[in-house]
């Protein structure tokens, strides 16, 4: 039988090559790869963040001298929510990258940055669907808020439809009406005309001079609740205004003139008192809502990197073939 020359020849050795798809197959984003790891992320993280929960409402009470603080709470709950958004992102990354096929021959050359780019995409479409989801419910308590103030709306307008006091007082302040609060409030103490030479008596009256029916306690409140605001507005309580306020309350109270003027001093200060309390509390809020915006932007660019970071090992291990195992010992998928 003869015998070929190729025979004869050495054996080859057989390389083993990473698989590659041949030219031509050319695919920029899988997006089933995407979705499933951002669908693994959002899944990973409600269910840290519903234990998390579990655990923090355990070690809180609403006795005062039991449980721990609430500013203890408040860091523990933003450190544990940080670190569940890092590894939920770097998880549901590493799903993407896992899940993701081998390269062409034309994404060799950058087979790495399309890997961290499939895991950029899964936080993408991670934080796209979760401000989605938070637009929708903020859109149902401001149509909720929206109602409630419509329903209230309509209840004011038909209480002051059927009390004229009550409409009166409810009347939006015009630029006239602090001028004429000021000019038709009443006379200081002593100042008043007495019945001597030239001035008629108060007690008498004409017929034909109607008798004014007394203010309600809203018509006389509005100008001095304008006057406080003014005082508010310029930092010291105009002279007019005091006097105002304090013939007014002499005559709603009957108190002589020095405890009056003491009364007005005292609650003009404690206005101003309230007011800076009120913006100390503000400031304050301003202060923990830009310390609270930082730390969400850092979270979540942390938890953009750790699923770029995730997509590129499960790429890795994709391309080792290495097998992940649960505890060291049993196959996990």
């Amino acid at each position: 039988m003869a015998v070929s020359p190729d025979s004869l020849a050495a054996p080859r050795t057989v390389v083993a090559s990473v698989p590659v798809e041949p030219a031509g197959t050319f695919r920029s984003v899988q997006w089933g790869a995407v979705i499933l790891g951002a669908l693994a992320a959002s899944a990973i993280s409600a269910v840290l963040l519903a234990f998390g929960a579990g655990i923090g409402l355990s070690a809180a009470s609403a006795q005062p001298w039991a449980g721990a603080s609430a500013k203890a709470l408040a860091v523990i709950s933003a450190l544990y929510t940080a670190i569940v958004l890092v590894a939920s992102f770097g998880g549901g990354g590493y799903i993407a990258g896992r899940m993701r096929l081998p390269p062409t021959a034309e994404e060799l050359a950058e087979a790495d940055f399309r890997d961290g780019a499939h895991g950029f995409a899964v936080w993408a479409l991670g934080i796209f669907v979760g401000g989605l989801i938070a637009l929708s419910g903020v859109g149902g308590a401001v149509k909720a808020v929206g109602q409630a103030a419509a329903a209230v709306g309509g209840g004011a307008a038909a209480g002051a439809a059927s009390n004229p006091e009550l409409g009166r007082a409810a009347i939006s302040m015009t630029p006239t009406d602090y001028a004429i609060d000021r000019l038709l409030a009443p006379a200081p103490a002593g100042s008043a005309a007495s019945p001597g030479a030239g001035a008629p008596a108060a007690s008498t009256t004409t017929a034909s001079t109607p008798l004014l029916p007394a203010p309600s306690r809203a018509d006389v409140a509005a100008p001095i609740a304008r006057g406080f605001a003014s005082a508010l507005r310029t930092g010291q309580l105009d002279a007019r205004d005091r006097s105002m306020m304090v013939a007014t309350v002499m005559q709603q109270t009957g108190l002589p003139q020095a405890e009056a003027e003491k009364r007005v001093d005292e609650a003009y200060a404690d206005l101003k008192t309230a007011e800076q309390k009120a913006r100390d509390a503000a400031e304050k809020a301003r202060k923990a809502a830009v310390i609270t915006a930082f730390a969400i932007a850092s979270t979540l660019l942390l938890a953009g990197a750790a699923a770029c970071a995730g997509a590129t090992a499960g790429a890795r291990h994709r391309h080792e073939r290495m097998v992940v195992t649960l505890f060291g010992s049993r196959r996990f998928w």
